[in-house]
């Protein structure tokens, strides 16, 4: 006998006390069928607080320090090249081919972090950071598909973020082909489990967040308008999974938090102040790792994760395990203390390796740090000054995180939501090392 059918709406960086807000005040009538139930709650999200940490964690069912996913970046230890983390770096089987393994079937629609796809018998659309329909889809037919209904997988957030007129239009030609899309893969009902990701609403907070939570805010009502055509999508999922045949299952996650923006810190700007960093040349843009100098004792990658330049793990790396140990915990007191024009910057700076546990625990920073909100950590390379605003004005949050279970499950963090989704098929805890 099968389980339920069970349906995932993924709402990409929407805080638990935002979706509340806006509900309370009758702006997201949809959305508010379901967020003043007792199935909905905050739950917290996986460190770093990063999307494709996150959405990794719920669709492996796995925590960072078993998937391997850090950040959206990750530094060759031999090369000291930068590279974007894909779904090439996830270690382990996905949910998705859990489910096939039993004989079950699942279509993701704008799942982040799963492309380049592997063939699965599953139907996938990749999300960001994909760029390629090609290599973002299986079956592979479905790129033409996709392709004819003007399918995109991205807003140009690039534009966009100097030009709010813009990205709020790109945003709504985004909701439009998450919708033609939900349109094509929901209907033919060959599905046991259906995941639907909405980003858009990330999109927005990074660049918008402070019209979504200011009264007075310039571009409020515009901001509110989109958000009005997005709950109005999510009003068309749910009526969707109304009209399913029971016994079924909704989940609603958000993947982390998201809060004004006040200050970008930058990490490498107060390890070079330290005499920690050194750089060899003047880097050529802001991501340009290979500048660094052999003499580095520490250095840091977007947003909070500070690595040791050790001997074992790096090429170029000096310090012995006994010294990067006695770093550590001068970093952590150090780090916890700093301050701007008075405020504390650094909630909590953890050690890596009493956060991270399993089989590529090796691949994780040394230290992560978790900011006070409105202090968004950075580290980039070439910065003059450890301060400043680069365009953003919203930030991720490690807490406040949207969730809902129709089943009132106990899960979290994503990790356990997606341990929910593998119990839900009655599915064992999923081994590693794939």
């Amino acid at each position: 006998m099968h389980a339920p059918l069970l349906v995932f709406l993924g709402l990409d960086g929407l805080p638990w006390s935002l979706a509340q807000n806006l509900c309370a005040q009758g702006l997201l009538p949809n959305l508010a069928a379901v967020a003043g139930s007792p199935g909905c709650r905050a739950i917290r999200a996986e460190l770093p607080e990063l999307s494709p940490v996150n959405w990794t964690s719920l669709f492996t069912a796995s925590s960072p320090g078993e998937h391997g996913v850090f950040g959206f970046t990750r530094l060759d230890p031999q090369s000291y090249e930068l590279q974007f983390t894909d779904f090439t770096h996830v270690h382990g089987a996905t949910i998705f081919e859990r489910l096939a393994d039993k004989g079950l079937f699942a279509k993701a629609l704008n799942m982040p972090n799963l492309a380049p796809v592997r063939p699965m018998r599953a139907m996938l659309v990749a999300g960001f950071p994909a760029q390629d329909l090609r290599t973002s889809v299986h079956p592979p037919a479905l790129a033409g598909i996709l392709t004819d209904h003007e399918y995109t997988i991205e807003a140009d957030t690039v534009r966009g973020a100097t030009d709010p007129g813009f990205l709020l239009e790109d945003l709504h030609r985004s909701l439009a082909c998450r919708e033609r899309a939900l349109d094509l893969l929901w209907p033919d009902m060959a599905w046991d489990a259906f995941f639907f990701v909405l980003t858009e609403t990330d999109r927005l907070g990074h660049f918008l967040f402070p019209a979504l939570v200011e009264p007075y805010h310039p571009w409020r009502s515009e901001a509110l308008r989109f958000m009005a055509a997005w709950d109005r999508l999510i009003g068309k999922f749910f009526e969707r999974y109304h009209d399913l045949p029971g016994p079924k299952r909704l989940l609603i996650m958000a993947d982390h938090g998201f809060t004004t923006l006040t200050q970008e810190v930058d990490l490498n700007a107060w390890l070079r102040d330290q005499g920690l960093l050194h750089l060899s040349r003047q880097p050529t843009s802001e991501w340009d790792t290979q500048a660094m100098a052999p003499s580095t004792r520490a250095f840091a990658l977007d947003p909070g994760r500070i690595y040791l330049h050790t001997k074992g793990r790096f090429a170029h790396g000096g310090l012995s395990a006994a010294e990067a140990d006695q770093l550590g915990q001068n970093l952590v007191r150090a780090l916890s203390g700093l301050t701007h024009n008075g405020r504390k910057i650094i909630r909590h700076a953890h050690l890596g390796r009493e956060i991270y546990h399993g089989s590529q625990a090796h691949l994780a920073p040394d230290l992560v740090l978790v900011p006070e909100p409105g202090f968004d950590l950075k580290g980039k390379f070439g910065r003059t000054g450890m301060f400043g605003h680069f365009g953003r004005q919203g930030m991720h949050t490690a807490d406040d995180v949207f969730f809902y279970d129709s089943m009132g499950s106990s899960a979290r963090t994503p990790t356990e939501v997606g341990q929910t989704i593998l119990d839900h098929f009655d599915i064992p805890a999923t081994t590693f090392g794939a």
